[in-house]
């Protein structure tokens, strides 16, 4: 269900606000600024996310170690602004595009493993990741004609493995 606008951009500006706070809290001097939604990284019929970017000089404590402390630092923002305001909305943050630029890499890497399980006719099986990355490797690979993805594991040692799609004979 999408919210009428006034509303939207009322949690927007909380969101913002939140996160500019608990920023500074942390130490770092950054500018947080509000992103129009990419439709790219949005599926059809969900609604889109309010969207920021923190910039700023030498961020890599908030993105953290695979992008950890980043994902951190959303869940808390969703947390406090759902518990404020009563309603869910995606928020989805991003350091310097960090995430955007990885999501760029996990699809080159989905095809790159795609065609590599293709030319072996062996299964790959990739490093784990968080759901949200799983997610972007699903995504790029599920209109491949040749292969087909997985999850596997559980919890924080989670994987895909990408495999050869079964062709019905």
């Amino acid at each position: 269900m999408e919210l009428p606008t006034p509303e939207r951009e009322k949690i927007a500006e909380l969101a913002r606000s939140i996160l500019e706070k608990l920023v500074s809290l942390m130490g770092v001097v950054a500018t947080v600024v509000p992103q129009p939604p990419s439709s790219e990284q949005q599926p059809e019929g969900e609604t889109a996310p309010i969207s920021f970017n923190i910039l700023g000089e030498d961020l890599g404590i908030l993105i953290g170690r695979r992008g950890w402390t980043l994902s951190c630092l959303q869940y808390i923002v969703r947390l406090i602004v759902g518990h404020q305001t009563e309603a869910w909305v995606p928020i989805m943050i991003d350091v310097e595009g960090y995430k955007q630029r990885r999501y760029e890499s996990l699809q080159a890497l989905a095809w790159r493993i795609a065609e590599q399980v293709k030319t072996r006719r062996v299964p790959f099986t990739l490093e784990p990741m968080s759901a949200y990355e799983r997610r972007i490797i699903h995504l790029a690979l599920a209109d491949h004609p040749d292969v087909t993805t997985q999850s596997i594991g559980e919890g924080e040692t989670r994987k895909v493995v990408v495999l050869l799609r079964e062709k019905l004979v």
